[in-house]
């Protein structure tokens, strides 16, 4: 019950968002540079970075000349390099809802954070043993090329524990870096 509330607050709120008269959208998608970080599984190897993908789409709400909301709609896939025996990958794809401020610093250059919202479609290991649903903090940048071209970096620094399993006794957060390109209409 929970997870729906907060899966129809964000939609309610893309929905306003979106219904404001003056709004730009737009597709956007890049690299993935991800890690899972917290507490670390004694005996068994580390945890590297993965390289991966997101994809989706994004609309921009101005407030004023120098503020805006940046709600997007995300596919994301991570997780992590696992240096276990084997060497295998854990990966976890997501539909991530962030909602950003965006304030301008300078005309075309944006400095934007705020929360994000992800839930989990799938995995390569047992999906029963992670939440379905992950919480992070998403800060970045962006530059407008012009009317329509863009690209940015941002980091999403995970809140909330992805392990669901009572046996594995470390907190884990996703850690993503992306580099993005895009494109407004």
């Amino acid at each position: 019950m929970k997870k729906q509330s907060v899966f129809t607050f964000l939609l309610c709120l893309l929905f306003v968002s979106v219904s404001a008269q003056d709004f730009s959208f737009g597709v956007k998608g890049g690299i993935n540079i991800t890690s899972v970080g917290g507490g670390t599984y004694t005996g068994f190897g580390g945890l590297g970075s993965k390289i991966s993908f997101h994809l989706g789409g994004v609309a921009e709400v101005p407030i004023s000349e120098k503020l805006a909301v940046q709600p997007e709609l995300l596919y994301s896939s991570q997780g992590t390099k696992w240096n276990f025996v084997g060497g295998s990958n854990l990966k976890l794809d997501y539909v991530n809802l962030p909602i950003l401020a965006k304030y301008y610093i300078i005309e075309g250059l944006s400095a934007e954070a705020g929360p994000l919202v992800g839930f989990l479609l799938s995995t390569n290991a047992e999906k029963e043993d992670y939440n379905n649903l992950d919480v992070a903090f998403a800060i970045g940048a962006s530059y407008k090329l012009n009317d329509n071209i863009f690209f940015g970096i941002r980091y999403n620094k995970g809140l909330t524990d992805i392990n669901k399993n009572d046996e594995i006794t470390v907190s884990n957060q996703n850690n993503v870096f992306q580099l993005f390109a895009g494109y407004a209409f």
